[in-house]
């Protein structure tokens, strides 16, 4: 993963409206934290690495849950798997043991954003539409 894509998910919406989703997400509040990225693993069935926490904090999972309902609320329709906090590195990777502990990281959510995902021939590239400090 390119460092300039690193990013974690809150709700994926797939091909939409970006003016319904900013109204949304303008709608929604959070406070500011720190996210522990303290753990690592493999999922087997995406075939992906990748970091996140331990737990996921109460102000991280508020701020996806009331995310996920003003985008309900406004007609989109959302996956129905539980928010799972993770920020995805490797893909397309092979199983290999046990991954490393990792150094002590520290993410400041200060902010969440819009983006929209282009392809070209390098692959993914976000562009970001609009920003929303919490």
């Amino acid at each position: 993963m390119a460092a300039k894509n690193i990013h974690m998910t809150l709700a994926f919406l797939g091909e939409a409206e970006p003016a319904a989703a900013i109204a949304a997400a303008r709608r929604v509040e959070g406070e500011r934290f720190e996210l522990a990225l303290d753990t690592a693993r493999y999922w087997r069935h995406n075939q992906i690495v990748w970091v996140g926490p331990r737990e996921t904090p109460a102000p991280l999972a508020a701020l996806a849950e009331r995310l996920q309902l003003e985008l309900f609320r406004d007609g989109f329709m959302l996956e129905r798997r539980p928010f799972a906090a993770h920020v995805t590195l490797l893909r397309r990777a092979a199983p290999s043991g046990a991954l490393p502990a990792l150094p002590s990281l520290s993410w400041p959510v200060e902010a969440f954003v819009l983006v929209r995902s282009d392809r070209d021939h390098e692959g993914a590239r976000y562009v970001v539409m609009e920003r929303f400090p919490l």
